[in-house]
C-alpha cells in the first residue's frame, strides 16, 4: 500500500465542507492525510470537520472566500501554521450556472461572478500552494500536487450555461500549463472532470423527473454520481502512485462521456 500511503501528508481542499469537496477531503482523511478545508459557511465547516475527524486523521477548517486574495492568503497561512506544510491543493470551490439563459441575454455581471469563483478562486488558491511548494523544493523538499475540479461541461457544449462551461474549460488549460511549468519541481497538476453528481448544488436538477428520465439512461452505470465517488481519485492524485501523471483530465462520470 506504500504507493497510496498519505500518512504525514497535508492537503488543502477549497469548498471542502460539502458535496464533491467533502468527498475528496474524506477520501484523503481515510488514507491518513491531514486535511485543511476552506469554506464560507462556519456551520458547514464544523459539520464537515466532524465527518473528517471521525476517520482519525487531523482536520481543520478556515473561513475563506476564494475570490478575495486576502482571504485566501489568510487561509493558506492558517494551514501552514496548523500543519507546517502543504503537499496538495485541491481547488474545488465552485458554483453552477443556476439560471439557464440564452447567451444573448446573459449579462456581463453574471459572467464575471462565475469566473471570479470558478476560475479566479482556483488561481488564487493554486498560486499560494505553488509558491509554497516551489520554496520547499528549493530547500531540497521537492514535490507537490495541484488539482482542479473541472467538469464534463468543459468538453461538451453547454447551451444556456456557457459561462459555467467556459470557466471549467479554463481550468483544464490552467492545469496543463501548471503541469509544464512546475514539473521541474516534481509538482504535478491535474484536472478532475465530474459528470452528473448528486449534491446540494445539483439537487434541483436531480429532483426534476424530466431531467432524470433524459439523462440517467445515458449514463452506463445507470446512476448519478455521489460525493463519495471522489474519494479514490483524491487519494490516487495525492499519492506516490500518480507521480508520473500530470496535465491529465480525468473524468469521474460513470461512463457518461464515452456513451454520449
Amino acid at each position: 500500500m506504500g504507493a497510496f500511503e498519505l500518512g504525514g501528508k497535508v492537503a488543502v481542499v477549497t469548498g471542502g465542507n460539502g458535496g464533491i469537496g467533502l468527498g475528496l477531503a474524506h477520501g484523503l482523511a481515510q488514507a491518513g492525510c491531514a486535511v485543511h478545508i476552506w469554506g464560507r459557511n462556519a456551520e458547514k465547516n464544523d459539520r464537515a470537520l466532524r465527518v473528517l475527524r471521525a476517520t482519525g486523521a487531523p482536520a481543520e477548517a478556515a473561513l475563506c472566500d476564494v475570490t478575495d486574495p486576502r482571504s485566501v492568503e489568510a487561509a493558506f497561512a492558517a494551514a501552514l501554521s496548523t500543519f507546517g506544510r502543504v503537499d496538495g491543493c485541491f481547488a474545488n470551490a465552485g458554483v453552477y450556472g443556476t439560471t439557464p439563459r440564452s447567451f444573448l441575454e446573459r449579462s456581463i455581471e453574471e459572467w464575471r461572478e462565475i469566473l471570479a469563483i470558478n476560475l479566479e478562486g482556483a488561481v488564487l488558491a493554486l498560486q499560494a500552494a505553488a509558491r509554497h511548494m516551489v520554496e520547499r523544493s528549493k530547500r531540497g523538499d521537492a514535490g507537490g500536487r495541484l488539482v482542479v475540479t473541472s467538469s464534463l461541461a468543459s468538453l461538451y457544449g453547454t447551451a444556456r450555461n456557457e459561462h459555467y462551461g467556459a470557466s471549467k474549460a479554463a481550468l483544464n488549460a490552467l492545469a496543463r500549463a501548471l503541469a509544464v511549468e512546475f514539473a521541474r519541481y516534481e509538482i504535478t497538476a491535474n484536472a478532475i472532470l465530474p459528470g452528473w453528481i448528486e449534491t446540494e448544488m445539483t439537487q434541483a436538477l436531480v429532483d426534476n423527473q424530466r431531467f432524470v428520465d433524459a439523462v440517467k439512461p445515458r449514463i452506463p452505470m445507470r446512476r448519478f454520481g455521489r460525493p463519495d465517488d471522489f474519494a479514490g481519485i483524491a487519494v490516487f492524485l495525492a499519492a506516490p502512485a500518480s507521480d508520473f501523471i500530470t496535465g491529465a483530465t480525468i473524468a469521474v462520470d460513470g461512463g457518461y462521456s464515452v456513451q454520449a
